[in-house]
């Protein structure tokens, strides 16, 4: 079949390239991708918000399946976009309606859905511009530290976790009174700090039928130690060695089931990818958010994991008969690099020549945020550039191919963290 991904990250560039693996995919196209996908997939420059433009090219190269990566088209209403139009309605998109989408684009509809289903989760209270006043003394009396969610999207940068009842008040006003994050701050959700150690869940669900991929950990913090501003993710590890199979049994029955139960019990017929960020308190799951697609670059270790032919996961997904596949898993160990644009997260410079990604072995380099010069060379062209991924027999040999790759690419003013999964390393090692 022909497949359109949409998208230009490291989580479309891993999905094109194990897309391209399956004998169930005849050509496959990108929108509008990056350097790498260019090797595995035909890039076409078509904006992934731009609805009328990708129809027209669905229906000009009878492309089969639309696989949408990112958040903005799900919660813009692609999927509504296609079912709207007789020409298109036939057309899967794996990725959830506008209505399902409210889970990542709405931080309030998020929480209430997650109380009303009994589903474990922070404590909160979602306030507005008119009721700032309320919401402030509101922060007055909770117990530090507290967090502040913007209700809507807002490009990874809308929560802050304030450690002084004063910085929770500046920061409550900033953002409904001064808009500090626009229209994704018109709410502002305020939540109990939980403490524990995260991790990344995914599910594929076909509305009715699910699969677990593999769990991932991922590094959010631009320094080492989990030091400085957060970025979109330095790096991830899978497994994660403190997400034993009773603490998954705690995820499947507390979190997963009631999740899949409580969209079908909303009239949601949800069909693609549900991430769960959650949280380890004391061994029990908590929901931090969720997402409404793979993340990143949790993707790129959790895709390689996967041995399961990918298209025919997604084809039975688009069918409803996800219960008729069965997932395999690969047991070795996943983990990649995040390499970033120095100056990262805040102000950082594009167009360097990147070298040496003829010099990886046993590492596979998936593009971030890269282009190709008509020349043909390879450039960064955004904060998180390249993501380098391998795999090993243990996590540490793992780790250790994944940052011996990063040595050996070089551009301008490269910067990557040394301590990617050393964290749950240590805890392999001793547990």
């Amino acid at each position: 079949m022909n497949i359109l991904i949409l998208g230009s990250g490291g989580r479309e560039h891993t999905f094109a390239w194990k897309i391209s693996q399956s004998p169930l995919c005849s050509r496959l196209f990108i929108a509008p991708g990056n350097a790498g996908t260019a090797s595995v997939a035909q890039n076409v420059s078509i904006s992934v918000t731009d609805f009328k433009a990708i129809a027209q090219f669905v229906t000009d190269n009878a492309v089969q399946l639309v696989v949408v990566g990112p958040e903005e088209p799900l919660v813009r209403g692609i999927k509504d976009y296609f079912a709207a139009h007789a020409a298109l309605a036939s057309i899967p998109v794996i990725g959830p309606d506008q209505a399902g989408a409210r889970l990542e684009g709405s931080k309030d509809f998020a929480k209430s859905f997650m109380q009303k289903y009994a589903i474990p989760t922070a404590s909160s209270a979602t306030f507005t511009y008119e009721t700032l006043s309320q919401g402030l003394s509101y922060v007055d009396k909770h117990s530090l530290p507290v967090v502040l969610k913007a209700d809507g999207l807002a490009a990874g940068k809308g929560v802050i976790i304030a450690q002084t009842t004063e910085e929770a008040r500046t920061t409550l006003q900033d953002m409904l009174a001064n808009k500090r994050f626009g229209e994704a701050s018109a709410k502002v959700v305020i939540e109990q700090f939980l403490s524990g150690i995260e991790l990344s869940v995914f599910v594929l669900t076909d509305g009715k039928n699910y699969v677990t991929l593999p769990e991932a950990k991922d590094y959010k913090r631009i320094g080492e130690g989990d030091t400085g501003p957060n970025t979109g993710g330095m790096g991830a590890v899978s497994p994660v060695p403190f997400a034993d199979a009773a603490f998954m049994q705690k995820v499947d029955e507390q979190v997963i089931k009631p999740t899949i139960q409580g969209l079908q019990a909303e009239g949601i017929h949800y069909i693609g990818f549900i991430f769960l960020g959650l949280m380890n308190v004391k061994g029990d799951p908590y929901v931090i958010e969720y997402n409404v697609r793979m993340g990143d670059p949790e993707t790129e270790v959790v895709i390689p994991r996967v041995k399961t032919d990918l298209v025919a996961l997604l084809q039975a997904t688009a069918e409803g008969k996800l219960n008729d596949i069965q997932l395999e898993i690969d047991p070795n160990p996943a983990a990649t690099t995040m390499l970033v644009s120095g100056g990262y997260p805040e102000g950082y410079e594009k167009g360097k020549a990147i070298s040496g990604l003829d010099k990886i072995r046993e590492v596979t380099a998936f593009h971030a945020a890269t282009k190709q010069l008509p020349d043909g060379t390879v450039v960064t062209d955004g904060g998180r550039v390249l993501a380098l991924t391998a795999t090993g027999t243990t996590l540490e040999e793992a780790l250790q191919k994944s940052r011996a790759a990063a040595q050996l690419i070089e551009w301008e003013n490269k910067y990557y963290r040394k301590d990617i999964g050393l964290d749950v390393l240590y805890l392999n090692i001793n547990s």
